[in-house]
């Protein structure tokens, strides 16, 4: 059984940084991406940042330049380093990972809550 666990939320005013860590465990092969995605009340799910296997990042367009993804593929693990944070930041961040174990399947955290005070 495969877990992703967020951890790093919190309460911070704006202009502050944050950093995300996201944790795979369990019976794994290989994660290809990981990906943090964010959701606020009334809003769709949005992709914020992923990270591939080889290190390749793509970032969702109100965060460039501000958050950076990255990941320790000894650890299993991804972050996001979340810097000039924003009231409009506020949200539930998701960590997602596609990851192989006897098949490949698509992997979601339970969520760690963001706010960001003006």
């Amino acid at each position: 059984q495969v877990q992703l666990v967020e951890s790093g939320g919190g309460l911070v005013q704006a202009g502050g940084s944050l950093r995300l860590s996201c944790a795979a465990s369990g019976n794994i092969f290989n994660i290809k991406a990981m990906s943090w995605y964010r959701q606020a009340p009334g809003k769709e799910r949005e992709l914020v940042a992923q990270i591939t296997s080889g290190g390749s990042t793509n970032y969702g367009d109100s965060v460039k330049g501000r958050f950076t993804i990255s990941r320790d593929n000894a650890k299993n693990t991804a972050y996001l380093q979340m810097n000039s944070l924003k009231p409009e930041d506020t949200a539930v961040y998701l960590c997602n990972a596609v990851i192989v174990v006897v098949t490949t399947a698509n992997y979601w955290g339970q969520g760690t809550q963001v706010t960001v005070s003006s």
